[in-house]
């Protein structure tokens, strides 16, 4: 007979399984400000466009969504009327 080959998968199981059931109640380790959005949104930019912004990005210190959310931000507060 053939002896039994490793499986490997993409994790390790815990070596405590009522601690790692429970850490799904725990909140994600991760939790930075694109977590806080639901929403994407595509635009049809021309690659010297594309340039231009990463650049500035770039050169203000912060990522291209961050500073793209700040100017939609500015171009469209938010109005009295509520939420669409």
């Amino acid at each position: 007979m053939t002896t039994g080959t490793e499986k490997r998968g993409f994790a390790t199981r815990p070596a405590d399984p009522d601690r790692w059931i429970k850490a799904g109640d725990a909140p994600p380790q991760r939790a930075d400000a694109a977590d806080a959005y639901s929403a994407r949104l595509t635009v049809d930019i021309t690659p010297a466009l594309r340039g231009r912004i990463k650049i500035a990005a770039f050169q203000r210190g912060v990522t291209v969504a961050d500073m793209l959310r700040d100017l939609f931000a500015r171009e469209f507060p938010p109005t009295d009327g509520g939420t669409l």
